[in-house]
């Protein structure tokens, strides 16, 4: 379109083509939020999370005893078990949230990962993303060493809750209110985990979800999402973190392997 004194009129009808017209947009930014939220559709650490986990699993796969029953050392390893976490292997706090039990394990992870973590990732920016995962991760193995300390646990789902919280969050500040879509994910899931608490970790569950939601809830507060590092930000959201991993601490002090 042209500016002409009389308004805005099409090239045909101004007599040429306008002067320094815009290019093609390649992509476009819609909000997620009224108040800042902005959605690109990169997702690029959502991706390479997912490799990251599939690229684990083929290994623990090759070391184990086939494609449906990982193990071997690097399982052994990184394991989340509460007496080998208090004989000093606190990497297995955010370690363990890269293994997977079976097939069907990482399949389901992985999926709800892509599809929830390219949407959270996109709301809040990769750094901030990265850095809500692992702290989702730290809160989830916290919790399921509150919950049970001797039952060894593998799985993303901590970090999966976490994101759940922050979706949870994130939907409240677009809307207005808190009975969305995430709160009906939540809900559902948490209906599961409670019914198949046998071979689920609640305790892992529940920790993510809180400690995604405290993350979030930092970030809100503060109200920057895509405007660079905020100190004060990385360090409330990395307080979640520290804190899970105090908790875990003086639930397994004293256990022996």
């Amino acid at each position: 379109m042209t500016v002409a004194p009389v308004g805005i009129r099409c090239p045909e009808h101004a007599g040429s083509k306008p002067r320094g017209a815009p290019r093609p947009i390649r992509s476009v930014q819609r909000p997620l939020a009224r108040r800042g939220v902005v959605v690109s559709g990169q997702a690029l650490v959502t991706k390479v999370l997912v490799l990251v986990n599939v690229v684990v699993y083929l290994i623990t796969v090759a070391q184990g005893a086939g494609i449906d029953s990982p193990g071997g050392n690097l399982y052994i390893k990184w394991i989340l078990y509460g007496p080998f976490v208090s004989n000093g292997d606190w990497w297995r706090l955010i370690t363990a949230a890269f293994l997977h039990a079976s097939i069907w394990h990482i399949v389901f992870n992985m999926w709800a990962l892509w599809w929830l973590g390219a949407a959270v990732e996109n709301a809040l920016g990769a750094w901030r993303f990265l850095l809500l995962y692992f702290v989702s991760g730290l809160a989830g193995s916290a919790g399921a060493l509150v919950w049970s300390p001797h039952t060894p646990v593998v799985g993303a789902s901590g970090a999966i809750f976490g994101i759940l919280g922050a979706g949870l969050l994130l939907e409240w500040r677009a809307t207005g209110q808190l009975a969305g879509n995430f709160m009906s994910m939540i809900v559902i899931n948490l209906i599961i985990t409670f019914a198949f608490a046998s071979s689920i970790s609640v305790g892992g569950h529940v920790g993510g979800l809180i400690g995604g939601i405290l993350a979030t809830g930092v970030i809100l507060l503060r109200g920057r999402f895509r405007a660079g590092w905020d100190i004060p930000t990385v360090a409330g959201v990395v307080a979640v973190g520290a804190l899970s991993v105090v908790i875990a601490y003086l639930k397994v002090r004293g256990l022996s392997a």
